[in-house]
């Protein structure tokens, strides 16, 4: 929850050489974060642990030279280790009776006005020129780190294709925090079913947990119809990064990894009882809190002293419930909502250079192979790069919409009902690595019927346009043939003819003898996401440029 600060320390501070003092299970998480030059391993236990220790560490400190030390921890302890390293400026919340050890020692705001703990480290930046940095965390792994989670799935049975549902039930804070197992069982499972059998894909769920959480995990394990994989206590915590980034769905009671699925974009239903959901509630994203509010809560208790009543008033189906609409709204990075009370906020404007575009896309031949009419579930075959590109868009704050034309519908090919399932199994495919599509329209129409739906003509945008409130000043149209391009020359659209469908090369012939070919032609969906980032910028650019 720290994150956001220390992200706006760099932004504050561009060309500061920055060292995180930490202990280390929070270096492992910090772990190849863009924002700092250096981490240093606070080693309590340890070399550093005594007043022998402490001495050592602040030495070590000296001997770095050090200008400035904001202590975003609250302890005496950082502010004596900080005085001792003879820091000239030392800069934190006047906590703990720590005001004479502090250079400048910032009033502690009130927490009943400052709100969620994010809040809280951002304000304490406010005297520094910090104004409103609320966004939300980030947090980073390496392709490398990606790859060993997916071999580790692979050898389990788990594909890529495959929905990962993340289910993390302990709490090394207190049994309080824990919903019952007997209810996480159930309530995963009835998930699987329902989802598996609504989107035609196989759904797998894999148990996290911390070191001595094994028992909880193979306890529940024992009591699933569903075969889980059970990981709990059995990662480090880089690997547990690259597995709950992979998820496409995260259930989990209030602790740090439902902080970590938050910060990666996952979909997020969390079970709160005795915390309280305003000040460390999962922050960003689109995260479903189900709770109860009742007499004695937040009581912030490790143990509950009378009946857990917080905990055993959440029922299976309230967590079933908010899970399937999670699963239906996809994983996303941004959005302005208030979900059962837990704020979320749009991530800042450097981090979302699409922000305020929109990118209408094919399907056939663009996200998928165009294999003539797709009338089932399984014979849909994403590109390799599909879903990785469209969940690009998803980071880059671009609104993604599909529109196409399903003729085989008006042609007795398949029932409006086959495009549903085979549209939910597209969703599922894209879920399952971190990417969504806003929605989707499409024209059922036989060619010969003379519609206004069907592309080239603009009637599937103009109801886009209508019900989702899209801006097409600053939109992008994507596909394979010559009505997408054609189709975005009527809406005023950049347009990328991606020559991944049976008949690009031949449409673009037309197009340029025409005289209105598209505005890029791309090999691939991958690179005309790449064209659409640089493109957005340089237009950003010359608005800003012609306001000046």
């Amino acid at each position: 929850m720290c994150e956001p600060a220390l992200a706006a320390t760099r932004r504050l501070l561009p060309s500061a050489h920055i060292t995180l003092l930490v202990k280390p299970p929070i270096a492992e998480l910090f772990k190849g974060h863009p924002c700092f030059d250096r981490i240093l391993v606070y080693e309590d236990p340890g070399s550093h642990s005594g007043l022998g220790g402490k001495w050592t560490l602040a030495e070590t400190l000296r001997r770095q030279g050090f200008d400035m030390a904001i202590l975003f921890q609250n302890a005496m302890e950082a502010a004596l280790l900080t005085f001792l390293a003879g820091i000239p400026r030392r800069y934190g919340y006047g906590t703990d009776g720590r005001g004479l050890l502090l250079s400048d020692s910032i009033p502690v705001p009130d927490r009943s006005k400052t709100g969620h703990q994010v809040d809280y480290y951002l304000e304490l930046l406010g005297p520094l020129g910090v104004k409103s940095d609320r966004r939300v965390p980030r947090l980073y792994v390496s392709d490398q780190e990606e790859q060993a989670v997916n071999q580790t799935l692979a050898e389990a049975g788990i594909e890529e294709t495959d929905l990962l549902i993340g289910l993390n039930p302990g709490s090394t804070y207190g049994s309080a925090k824990r919903w019952l197992p007997e209810r996480f069982a159930e309530a995963v499972d009835r998930v699987v079913r329902a989802w598996g059998a609504e989107s035609g894909g196989r759904v797998q769920v894999v148990i996290v947990g911390a070191e001595g959480e094994e028992a909880l995990g193979q306890a529940i394990a024992e009591q699933m119809q569903t075969k889980p994989l059970r990981l709990a206590g059995r990662t480090t915590v880089r690997e547990l990064l690259a597995l709950i980034k992979r998820c496409g769905l995260f259930l989990t009671n209030d602790t740090g990894p439902m902080h970590i699925a938050t910060a990666f974009g996952v979909p997020v239903v969390a079970v709160f009882g005795p915390t309280d959901v305003r000040t460390t509630g999962p922050f960003g994203g689109r995260p479903r809190v189900v709770r109860h509010q009742v007499e004695c809560a937040p009581c912030l208790l490790r143990e509950c002293p009378i009946d857990h009543r917080c905990m055993t008033r959440v029922t299976v189906g309230e967590v079933y419930e908010a899970a399937v609409r999670m699963l239906k709204v996809g994983k996303l990075e941004s959005c302005e909502s208030d979900i059962d009370g837990v704020r979320t906020f749009q991530p800042d404007e450097l981090s979302t250079p699409l922000r305020g575009v929109t990118v209408f896309l094919d399907r056939d031949g663009t996200l998928n192979r165009d294999t003539g009419y797709v009338k089932a579930p399984e014979e849909l075959e994403l590109f390799s790069d599909a879903a990785q590109a469209v969940a690009r868009l998803n980071r880059a704050g671009a609104r993604l919409v599909l529109i196409t034309n399903q003729s085989g519908i008006g042609r007795g090919m398949l029932s409006q009902e086959d495009l549903e399932r085979v549209h939910m199994r597209l969703r599922t495919l894209l879920s399952s690595r971190g990417a969504t599509l806003e929605a989707i329209y499409y024209c059922p129409h036989h060619p010969e019927d003379g519609c206004a739906c069907r592309k080239p003509h603009p009637a599937l945008i103009e109801r886009a346009v209508e019900e989702l409130g899209l801006d097409l000043s600053r939109a992008y149209l994507v596909g394979d043939q010559k009505r997408d391009i054609d189709l975005a020359h009527t809406i005023a659209a950049r347009s990328v003819l991606v020559t991944t469908g049976p008949t690009s090369w031949e449409s673009l012939k037309n197009l340029e003898a025409g005289g209105l070919p598209p505005d890029y032609v791309a090999a691939s969906l991958s690179e005309a996401v790449e064209w659409i980032l640089q493109d957005a910028q340089v237009r950003v650019t010359r608005s800003a440029t012609t306001e000046r």
